[in-house]
């Protein structure tokens, strides 16, 4: 009878470095499947100040009215709020201020082209750290009309009212 594998024992070195390389998310903005249809998505790096990276950490930060605009073929995030740190002196940075995103060229041209056809945007989904560093989730978005908006929240409680029945079917208490 062959023996059952167990799984190996971990260092605490090992643990602390498994830990670091997950995925931390400290925003999500909600509101950009809500209100743009998101045809491509693509990972980007941030380039940020130190208590940026700070308040980051305390989880502080907001993607709400946040867009990503390319400028002389660079990619810069406006309006995404990192709030001040707290225990920053006098080198603290302005919340709101125009961070540089990191991209291949290949990407930023492809995605810039793309930009400058009709009723597209660049919308940043999620902002997360990966294995230490700051990371921004992009969407190549496309504005939905109000119809859009309509029909998707009707979807969603139609699957959500399905999903319900066939609980309870499930639980006999039909």
């Amino acid at each position: 009878m062959p023996k059952a594998w167990k799984e190996p024992k971990l260092t605490q070195a090992q643990k602390a470095k498994a830990a670091s390389d997950a995925k931390k998310v400290i925003a999500r903005n909600k509101r950009a499947t809500h209100d743009y249809f998101i045809e491509d998505r693509l990972e980007a790096g941030l380039v940020l100040t130190g208590t940026e990276v700070k308040a980051l950490r305390a989880g502080r930060a907001s993607l709400a009215e946040a867009w990503v605009e390319i400028d002389g073929g660079e990619a810069w995030l406006r309006q995404a709020n990192i709030p001040e740190y707290a225990q920053g002196t006098w080198t603290n940075h302005a919340p709101t201020r125009k961070r540089k995103l990191l991209m291949h060229r290949s990407e930023l041209t492809k995605w810039g082209q793309k930009v400058q056809a009709k009723g597209y945007t660049i919308v940043p989904l999620e902002l997360y750290f990966f294995g230490g560093r700051a990371k921004v989730e992009l969407g190549l978005a496309r504005g939905k009309q109000e119809f859009d908006k309509r029909h998707a929240l009707r979807e969603r409680q139609d699957n959500l009212e399905a999903r319900r029945e066939i609980h309870r079917f499930a639980k006999g208490k039909r």
